[in-house]
């Protein structure tokens, strides 16, 4: 199966390696497999995979992930399917459009 990739370069993900504690957690939530393990701390190996669902920052027990959870693509998906819409951002609406 080949993997979901979004839009390039536009994902808030962001990894503090100073806070890493190598626990794992962010592997095991991560639906994209966005993070993997190297010389015992969390890499991010594919960020433009990730679709800011927030799983990783919300089980990071030292709080070294940050996302903007909400703004990507598993918002829009979310809000289409309750709305029975198409999935939208809606950032066509806003200036920060791409």
């Amino acid at each position: 199966m080949a993997r979901l990739l979004y839009l390039k370069n536009v994902v808030t993900l962001k990894l503090n390696k100073d806070l890493c504690n190598g626990c794992t957690r962010c592997i095991q939530v991560c639906p994209h497999h966005v993070f993997k393990i190297i010389n015992n701390l969390s890499t991010i190996i594919n960020r433009d995979a990730c679709m800011e669902c927030g799983a990783c920052a919300l089980n990071c027990q030292s709080k070294a992930i940050y996302v903007d959870s909400g703004v990507g693509c598993a918002d829009a998906i979310i809000k289409g399917y309750l709305n029975n819409t198409e999935p939208t951002c809606d950032c066509a609406s806003s200036d920060t459009c791409c």
